[in-house]
């Protein structure tokens, strides 16, 4: 055998990666998870299902499809409380950084690069249709040689059916994903030129373009667009992970909460821009925050100046004020080695969003799209594109453990007492001096406009008033920071009326305040809102939404009494009147629980709604003319 054939073999030998993990007969996307090793670490348990383990795994995606995969999203069914510390090649899909808990399984997303191409347009090469992800974390109760396999497998993106695992064999599973036949059929992916992901919708999106660039340095422009018509975010806080050891140096219509540059002057990027002067840098963490400025920035020539910047952190819901759904900022990124080249560009990732009484989201990773068109900075008609842009898409997630932050109290004109809100509505702190379980006690009308620390005589004396039994242990406050109530003002022949009273006990006032209400059957009935403006909600047809009239959409905080050293504190509130028709509404019985609202949301919080309603005992129920509630809403506005 001549010397020449031998390094023939040697070299063809060494060219062909190991695909060992690949089905042979998949043609679509072929996955696998390999179980490479583990051992046991610290401490020792007595119990072996508690007892923590490291593992070491590989999770395989190739494409041996006709069509290029784009933002590829993988599922694994993690089973044996695992832990994950590290992940190369991919990031986990909903935005958490790592370390994290993977209990429940994870989704993978791909980073730095997203897509997986086709055999056809890359010539058989592996490295651009196969992501090896290596895998490192910890898992409980699993002890070598045993072997911990995820329980599920399968391609997250939209037009696949994936096999069930494989039996596990050698410490591997895999599935094989291909195209559904009943999805919407897409070109074959022999065209190699660049293409965009379709832009997505969510209840808040995030662009993050890239507005000019250079080989060290980028503008970014960030745009936070609340598309969910009943949520809003205040005082918003958002935060990402720099990938590639980026640092800001400057920002405007926005700002770190931190500005830190330590990381730098003692980091990489000291040591490679030797001459910049980095007490005129803004943060160098790995995970800034970053808060909005205060209106006054607006228009300020250093800070401000960027369209839909310095809004105090608030964002409101587009069926309330477009123009206000939406908060933008610029920022200078400078790059590290080895990214030194104008068109290497990556986005942050892991992006979170958060804010005071707001719902929680959980945010996407970034996916590229289409440029983003900008309006000519000199005011032609002609359109200016981005250099870059990428999406991030979040959504409102609610745990069934999330607590409420307002509640609901019902109450009525031909029932004495008030229901008043849940214990523990939104919470308790204490369990020492209260009941956590014992039902709310009814209520006189008075009390509702004490805090819950001044009402304890006034509940007691009412109960005793009554008859009532008090329990052994008074039932814990509703601990809420906004409380509604809903009264049942008049029932009549041809309609009726309610009243709606918004609390704030908190020590922050609500500017842009925004209130719903789910009425189910009733809401065929709506007529006018009188103190508030108030419409029906589009694409709904049993919620009412309201919001304070110009000038008067201001809720103040809880204030000190005339007399602090005897008076009791004061919540700011607000009132108004809502009327309602019976026309064409058979079988509607207001008193009975037509007149009641089954949900109430405050600036996009679902309130908690007490499980029982102020009807009478034997049913009755006053009748009044309208000639009567007429007067009583005139009067209402003058109070």
């Amino acid at each position: 055998m001549s010397i020449g054939f031998i390094i023939f073999l040697f070299l063809a030998f060494i060219s062909i990666p190991t695909t060992t993990s690949q089905s042979p007969t998949c043609n679509g996307i072929s996955i696998s998870y390999v179980y490479n090793s583990g051992f046991q670490i610290p401490p020792t348990a007595t119990n072996t299902t508690n007892q923590p383990y490291t593992f070491q795994s590989t999770l395989t995606l190739t494409n041996a499809g006709v069509d290029r995969l784009k933002s590829w999203r993988v599922f694994v069914g993690f089973q044996n409380r695992e832990f994950l510390v590290s992940s190369s090649n991919a990031v986990l899909a909903d935005g958490t950084s790592l370390p994290a808990n993977v209990t429940t399984g994870a989704v993978f997303a791909g980073f730095p690069a997203t897509d997986l191409k086709t055999a056809v347009e890359t010539a058989g090469d592996w490295n651009q249709m196969q992501a090896r992800i290596q895998l490192v974390g910890t898992q409980f109760g699993v002890a070598p040689p045993n072997v911990s396999l995820p329980s599920n497998l399968y391609l997250v993106n939209d037009g696949f059916l994936c096999s069930a695992p494989s039996s596990p064999a050698n410490n591997e599973t895999h599935v094989c994903c291909e195209k559904d036949p009943n999805a919407t059929p897409t070109t074959p992916g022999t065209n190699v030129e660049e293409t965009f992901d379709a832009r997505q919708q969510g209840d808040l999106v995030i662009m993050y373009d890239v507005i000019s660039s250079k080989e060290t340095e980028y503008m970014a422009q960030v745009t936070l667009s609340n598309h969910n018509p009943l949520s809003r975010l205040d005082y918003w806080q958002l935060s990402w992970d720099w990938m590639r050891d980026e640092f800001i140096y400057s920002m405007k219509g926005a700002y770190p909460s931190v500005i830190d540059t330590n990381p730098c002057i003692f980091g990489r990027q000291g040591e490679f821009y030797k001459e910049l002067d980095f007490s005129e840098a803004l943060n160098c963490e790995r995970r800034p925050t970053i808060v909005d400025l205060p209106l006054d920035k607006t228009n300020d020539t250093q800070l401000g100046l960027v369209p839909f910047c310095c809004r105090n952190g608030t964002l409101l819901p587009p069926s309330m004020d477009s123009s206000k759904s939406v908060s933008a900022f610029t920022m200078q990124v400078f790059k590290m080695p080895p990214d030194i080249n104008r068109t290497q560009l990556t986005p942050p990732q892991n992006w979170r969003i958060s804010g005071t009484m707001n719902p929680n989201y959980q945010c996407g990773q970034p996916t590229r799209v289409s440029p983003t068109l900008f309006p000519n900075p000199v005011g032609l008609t002609s359109e200016s594109t981005a250099v870059a842009s990428w999406q991030v898409v979040c959504n409102i997630t609610r745990a069934k453990s999330d607590t409420p932050k307002c509640c609901v109290s019902f109450s009525s004109f031909f029932n004495k007492s008030v229901v008043p809100c849940r214990t523990c509505a939104c919470g308790c702190n204490t369990v020492d001096s209260c009941s956590t379980t014992a039902p709310a006690l009814l209520v006189p009308s008075n009390a509702l406009l004490v805090p819950f620390e001044n009402r304890t005589k006034l509940t007691v004396d009412f109960a005793k008033d009554n008859d009532w039994t008090l329990p052994n242990q008074l039932p814990c406050a509703d601990n809420c920071g906004v409380s509604i109530n809903w009264h049942l003002l008049s029932d009549f022949k041809d309609g009726w009326t309610a009243r709606m009273t918004i609390f704030n006990w908190g020590e922050t006032s609500f500017a842009d305040w925004f209130a719903a209400v789910e009425l189910n059957k009733s809401m065929a009935g709506f007529e006018e809102v009188y103190s508030f403006n108030g419409s029906r909600v589009t694409g709904s047809s049993d919620m009412i939404f309201l919001q304070g009239l110009p000038g008067l959409n201001y809720i103040v905080a809880e204030k000190e009494g005339r007399k602090p050293e005897k008076d009791p504190r004061v919540p700011g509130s607000q009132q108004s009147v809502i009327s309602f028709t019976k026309k064409n509404i058979p079988g509607l019985n207001v008193a009975h629980g037509d007149g009641f609202p089954h949900k109430v949301y405050f600036n996009g919080e679902e309130c908690s709604v007490p499980d029982i309603l102020p009807i009478s005992s034997h049913g009755w129920r006053m009748m009044i003319t309208l000639d009567s509630v007429l007067i009583m809403l005139v009067l209402l506005l003058f109070l």
